[in-house]
């Protein structure tokens, strides 16, 4: 037996500790569609729009109308009823047919309520029937033509 005493202990070094306060910490993290300003639309479109929904407004009324915006790039638009009334709200995802809608286009529609109020309506199977006079209309292939 030896009469020296044991070494004082010492902290641990380790080599993944070194230089762990010299860079910054990141951290993994899921996708989020509220990171970016990207907020996930509450409008239903073709795609999300529940089959209940979709089998009530194919049974209604179909309804006429003049297209008066759309805006491709936004993929939205307001249709004017024929018969006067608010403007009625219209989604890319709703229309049919080969072109793009412009102002004064002749429409026919059926309605749809937009949770989650159910207040306001939205058009769905929206089939321009008359191209507006003297404007260029696009196809969605992106071909051009004048009517």
């Amino acid at each position: 037996m030896s009469s020296e005493p044991p070494p004082p202990p010492q902290p641990p070094t380790h080599q993944a500790s070194v230089g762990l306060l010299d860079t910054p910490r990141t951290r993994e993290r899921s996708p989020s569609p509220l990171r970016g300003n990207v907020v996930p639309s509450p409008l239903p479109t073709r795609r999300t729009r529940t089959f209940s929904a979709t089998v009530r407004a194919s049974q209604g009324p179909v309804y006429k109308g003049v297209c008066k915006c759309f805006c491709r790039s936004k993929g939205h638009g307001f249709i004017t009823p024929a018969d006067g009334g608010p403007d009625i709200f219209l989604h890319i995802s709703d229309v049919e047919g080969e072109y793009v809608p412009v102002e004064g286009d002749e429409v026919t529609y059926k309605m749809c309520s937009i949770p989650p109020k159910n207040e306001k309506l939205q058009a769905v199977e929206v089939v321009i029937t008359h191209l507006a006079p003297g404007t260029k209309h696009e196809t969605w292939s992106g071909h051009v033509i004048s009517s």
